[in-house]
Order: structure tokens, then C-alpha cells, then sequence
């Protein structure tokens, strides 16, 4: 028999080579050195090693043995037993190979996730308030900080993808581009309680809460579905996904365009210089239209402008600046479409071809789709300009006056699909790819910060929200705290009592408190009428560190601002009644203001306010017979009531009459 060859001896090392790899003991990037552990529990551990193999793990604050035993597929599962706070501490796990979990502290961990405003770091984008100075002073190495990475997935996943290969000790080094209000809530935490905390933070910017929430709980919601189902038995083949997104899409899209008045056939006609738009209103731009005459509004609006092309124009190629639109358009130029583009806060530039520019008249019309929270042009004054090509200094400014009309509301249509697998906008698909795999990590609690998104829904939110804080806490297997933000002030201040979508979000926000273990960090105070992302994330960790010390940690301290509870009618006034607080409430910097009643007309004006011991009396000369009084009721309201505390009150209406996005779905 011949000897095998040395080619064939490697081929063969090399097939095998694979299985070997498999065998070897590994762990989730949850565990990794310089890792917190919850103190006080039976903390789950869990990895791969050799099918039908026991794997070893012996931590050195006991030197107990625990053993866990893999299945056929090689997954292993345990749990360890962890004392009081304290550490460093080392995890010795063995199997076919060893693994030394060094730097290990034992404390308390908080899940941190949400939108924009969570993500928010110190520096990078969003360079908070004092940012340098809060750089340089973060050196609490007993706090560690885990990233997950973005990522989006149709199912749920085994394992995250981690930033710096996994835990990192906070620093000056590793904290400026971690969530600035994820680590001044620990930060608070640590200051107050001295034992290890640990923050994993999972956010992502824009997003909607029913993608943080699992295909298990949406399909409850009528509203939720039919789209939870479709989107988690999705192929894993990429051709056939994107012909479910196309097809889809142009599903909606044709719907849509069936019923705009803008849109007849294949034809946009409301972009035509022939449309008359003598009907439509006038809108001063740029803006929100949330800020003008349409509160609340989801949907298409449809904008024009009628300029005159001066003679030296004429056959030359233009530039067309609109600044940033939320949160899509199409826009067209004397009837022919000239560029379209998806995303809020985008810069809109397009180029109008030299053989469109004629002389005389010409139209500019913008078709406007928001899908929630704030939309239309939301770009600083200046930046709306119509100038020939690379000569931009002979710009004519296309600030102030435009003609506009709502073409459809989204609830006429449904909320537009998503166009592609990776979007993270489709429903459940952050909670595949940033919970699920965190799931079972022991945990304390969670903080929440993410509203901004869903306030064109803001009913919906009403059932979304609690339903999402219940799903984790099904898929955990327990009742862990939930503290969250409530939504900010911004936009611009109104000078008259109307109807608003962010106060109807905050209203949802305030009936999550009804589920147990939650609690609210109110912040009408500290936002920006310009900046949806407010730079003061210091107070914002701090209120919810309050949350977490009164309420999960027993100290008897002030954690909350004075909260509605009831109201009574009586000779021509309305006593408003608030929870009970060991802190008075207080009209911080003078006259109390905010509050506006409303008499069987429903029509609301500006009241005259007293506190009264630990009541507010509200009345109107304008109202002799009143029923309802509202406070702090808009986008950004000018707003007073704190206590003694120096914590802002929640925004609250007593009646329930419909609001602008009752119907939103």
C-alpha cells in the first residue's frame, strides 16, 4: 500500500480543520473582560463548545463550580450565582480550550436604548453641553460601558456586533462617542449608590418603537399585523427580497397617487405652470408645517412657487436649493421633475437644465411626504435659493412666501413600506439585532429615550409603548424597571392654545405610567426650538437617575416633577389636583403660566392660574362655564409649574376630546 501523500495529508488537516474550529469553547461579545455582572442574582452564562461536551466555569469570588452541558448543535446555557457589588473579579471557563474573563466587576446593569436622543454622544455629532469638560472629567473606571453596533435583521439573532471588541471602562479615552444621556444617568448612579454600574447601550437614530419590539407582541396590534408577519417569514435570499420590498412599494405608491389631486394618471399635474393654485393657502418658508396651520398632520402636502427667470438665465443650467425637507420629496420645475430624495434632515440641491429655463414666468413645486413627528422644509433662513449653475452668488432668495395644500392624510393610505431589508424602520427588526441577543444578560432595568418618531401616531403609541416595555419583560422572563423621556419642547412657541401631535405623544407617555415599575423623566423645560436634539443630556441622565434612586433603589428623595391626577369644577374655576409629592409646587420665576380652559365650545383660551397649597386653581374671564383646562399643551410650550424640588410638571389635558392624530395610523 502506498504511503499517503503529503498533498493529500494536508487536504485532509484541512477539512477537518473546520469542525475543530467549531468545537472550541466561545462566548457571546456580552462576556468579555472588563464585563459587570448583576450583583445578587442567578446571572445567566451561555456559548458554544463540542457537541455533547461539558463546559467548566469556576468564578473566583466563590471558586463554586458550575458546570453546563452542550447539546447536539454544541449550545450551552447556565447560570452563576453573583454576590453584593464589588470586583475585579475572573471567570475561569474550560472546555476543550480555557477562556480567562479578567477585570470583572459585579453591580448594577441598565439596558439604555431609543432614537436619536439616546445615541446622542458627548462629542462627534452631538457635543453636548460643556462636552470638552465632561470628556476630560469622566474617569470612572467602576463604570464600563458596552456599545452594540447598528444592525438590522428579519429574525431574531444569536449574537450583537460590539464597538471595541466588547467591554470598556469609562474613560476620558472611551466616552466621547458613547450616549451622552446613557452615561450620566450611570454616572448619577454611581455618584449615589459607590458600586459598579454597568451600561449596555442599543440605540438607533430616527427609529420607530414598534421596531424595537418583537414579532410576537406586534401581531396583538391590528395596526402591526399583517406587516410583522410578512416581514418575518421574508427569504433569506436577496433577489426575492427586494422584489417583496418593490412590489410593495409600488403598491402603496399607486394608492397613493390615486387619491392626490396633485397626481392624475402618470401625470403630475398640480406641477404644471397651467395648475391654478388660487385656492391653495399661503405658508411662510422655511418651517415646520406642524408650526403653521397644520398640527399633527402626517401625509402629502403639495408647495409651489411662481419666480420670474431674469433675461440672463434664460438657457442656462440653474441650481435649486431647498435646504432639509422632512421627510421625502419630489420636485419638479415648470412640470418636469427635477430631483427626489428620501431622508429627513437631507440638503436638498437639485440642477434644473438649461433647456427647461425659459423666459417669463416658471413654477417650482414641491410634493412633500411626512411620515411622522415634524415635516416640510426645516432649513435655516437663507438656505431656499434659486442661481445659475456654479454662480452662486447671484442667488434669488426663495425664503417667505409659498403657496401650499394638503393633497392626503398617511391614515387614508397606511404608513409607506419600507423599501429594503435593511431599513431599520421595519417592524421588529432592532429587536431581532440589538435585543433579542442580549437576551437573557441579567439586567436591573432599562432606561428608554424615543418618541420623536412615532408623534404623528401618537394614540397608537398609547398601546405600542406599553405593549413594548411588556414584550421585553415577557422575553426576560421578569418585571425589570423601565424608566423613560418624556418628549422635549421644541419647535416654535405659538401664540395662541392649539392642538399639537408632541403633546399628544407626551400625553401617551404619561399613561405609561399606569404600568407598574415605570417611571417618567418629564423635560419641558430643557429643550431647543431649533434642535430636536437638545444639547443639555446632563439633566436628562440625572431626572432619570432620579427615576432609578427613589423608585428602584429606595432613597428618600424627590425623583419625580408634580404629575395631574384629577380636576372639580367649581363656581366658574377648575381645581386641579396633583399626586401626592413631599415637594410643593412652586411657579418657578413668577407668575405661573401654561394653563388654558375651555368652556362646552371647546374652544380653548389662556387662563389665570394660583397655586393653592398643593392644588392649581385655573380660570377664565373668557369662560364663564368651564370644563376642560390643558397645560403645557403644544410642540413647545411656555410652561412654569415645578416644585420645590426644582422638577418640571407634566404636560396634561382633563378632557379627552379627539386629537389631531386620533386616526393616525
Amino acid at each position: 500500500m502506498k504511503s499517503i501523500s503529503r498533498t493529500a495529508h494536508y487536504l485532509i488537516c484541512f477539512l477537518f480543520l473546520p469542525l475543530q474550529m467549531f468545537s472550541q469553547l466561545s462566548l457571546p461579545v456580552l462576556f468579555s473582560d472588563n464585563m459587570v455582572l448583576q450583583q445578587k442574582t442567578d446571572a445567566p452564562v451561555w456559548g458554544k463548545a463540542a457537541p455533547h461536551s461539558t463546559v467548566k466555569i469556576v468564578p473566583s469570588w466563590n471558586k463554586k463550580v458550575y458546570n453546563a452541558t452542550t447539546d447536539a448543535n454544541g449550545h450551552w446555557k447556565t447560570t452563576i450565582e453573583t454576590p453584593a457589588a464589588g470586583g475585579p473579579y475572573e471567570i475561569q471557563l474550560s472546555g476543550t480550550n480555557r477562556i480567562t474573563l479578567r477585570n470583572v466587576l459585579i453591580g448594577e446593569v441598565w439596558i439604555c436604548s431609543g432614537q436619536s436622543n439616546m445615541e446622542m454622544p458627548l462629542a462627534g455629532w452631538g457635543k453636548i453641553a460643556n462636552y470638552e469638560k465632561e470628556i476630560a472629567a469622566a474617569s470612572y473606571p467602576h463604570i464600563r460601558l458596552l456599545q452594540v453596533e447598528k444592525k438590522t435583521s428579519s429574525y431574531p439573532l444569536k449574537d450583537v456586533t460590539v464597538a471595541s471588541g466588547g467591554w470598556q471602562e469609562c474613560s476620558p479615552a472611551t466616552i466621547p462617542l458613547f450616549s451622552a444621556t446613557s452615561y450620566f444617568f450611570g454616572r448619577d448612579l454611581y455618584q449615589s449608590l459607590h458600586i459598579p454600574i454597568g451600561l449596555i447601550h442599543t440605540s438607533w437614530g430616527g427609529t420607530l418603537a414598534e421596531a424595537w419590539t418583537s414579532k410576537e407582541s406586534l401581531v396583538m396590534m391590528p395596526d402591526f399585523r399583517q406587516s410583522a408577519e410578512e416581514f418575518s417569514q421574508l427569504p433569506r435570499d436577496g433577489e426575492k427580497q427586494k422584489a417583496f420590498f418593490s412590489q410593495k412599494v409600488n403598491e402603496w405608491t399607486r394608492q397613493a397617487d390615486s387619491l392626490d389631486f396633485g397626481i392624475q394618471g402618470e401625470e403630475a399635474i398640480a406641477a404644471k405652470n397651467s395648475f391654478s393654485d388660487n385656492d391653495w393657502e399661503a405658508a411662510t418658508l422655511p418651517g415646520f408645517w406642524e408650526n403653521k396651520a397644520l398640527p399633527g398632520f402626517d401625509g402629502f402636502v403639495w408647495y409651489r412657487k411662481t419666480i420670474e427667470i431674469p433675461d440672463n438665465w434664460v438657457g442656462n443650467n440653474l441650481t435649486l436649493s431647498l435646504g432639509a425637507i422632512d421627510d421625502n420629496d419630489v420636485t419638479w420645475f415648470n412640470g418636469e421633475k427635477i430631483g427626489t430624495t428620501e431622508g429627513a434632515g437631507i440638503e436638498r440641491k437639485y440642477r434644473i437644465p438649461a433647456r427647461l429655463v425659459k423666459k417669463g414666468h416658471a413654477t417650482i413645486a414641491v410634493r412633500v411626504l411626512d411620515t411622522g413627528g415634524a415635516g416640510g422644509f426645516n432649513g435655516s433662513a437663507g438656505i431656499m435659493y434659486i442661481a445659475p449653475e456654479n454662480k452662486e452668488t447671484l442667488r434669488e432668495n426663495l425664503d417667505n412666501e409659498w403657496k401650499y395644500k394638503p393633497a392626503l392624510r398617511l391614515n387614508e393610505v397606511g404608513a409607506p413600506p419600507q423599501n429594503r431589508l435593511e431599513s431599520p424602520h421595519n417592524p421588529g427588526t432592532l429587536y431581532n439585532a440589538m435585543i433579542a441577543p442580549i437576551i437573557p444578560y441579567s439586567i436591573k432595568g432599562a432606561i428608554w429615550y424615543q418618541g420623536e418618531s412615532n408623534a404623528g401616531r401618537s394614540y397608537q403609541y398609547r398601546t405600542l409603548f406599553p405593549l413594548m416595555i411588556n414584550d421585553w419583560r415577557t422575553k426576560w422572563g421578569y418585571a425589570f424597571p423601565f424608566y423613560f423621556v418624556q418628549l422635549a419642547n421644541y419647535m416654535q412657541s405659538r401664540d395662541e392654545p392649539g392642538e399639537s401631535g408632541w403633546a399628544e405623544l407626551r400625553e401617551a407617555q404619561l399613561q405609561t405610567l399606569r404600568l407598574a415599575d415605570t417611571g417618567m423623566a418629564v423635560i419641558i423645560d430643557i429643550g431647543e426650538a431649533a434642535d430636536i436634539h437638545p444639547k443639555n443630556k446632563q439633566d436628562v441622565g440625572k431626572r432619570l437617575a432620579l427615576q432609578a434612586r427613589e423608585k428602584t433603589y429606595g432613597q428618600q428623595i424627590t425623583g419625580s416633577g408634580p404629575l395631574y391626577e384629577s380636576y372639580r369644577i367649581e363656581n366658574g374655576e377648575i381645581r386641579i389636583s396633583f399626586q401626592p409629592n413631599i415637594s410643593k409646587l412652586i411657579a418657578k420665576g413668577g407668575v405661573l403660566n401654561g394653563f388654558s380652559i375651555a368652556g362646552p365650545d371647546k374652544k380653548f383660551h389662556w387662563a389665570e392660574a394660583v397655586i393653592d397649597g398643593d392644588q392649581v386653581v385655573v380660570s377664565s374671564p373668557a369662560v364663564p362655564f368651564p370644563i376642560a383646562v390643558r397645560y403645557a399643551w403644544a410642540d413647545n410650550p411656555v410652561c412654569n409649574l415645578f416644585n420645590e424640588a426644582g422638577l418640571p410638571a407634566s404636560p396634561f389635558r382633563t378632557d379627552d376630546w379627539a386629537g389631531v392624530t386620533m386616526n393616525n395610523r
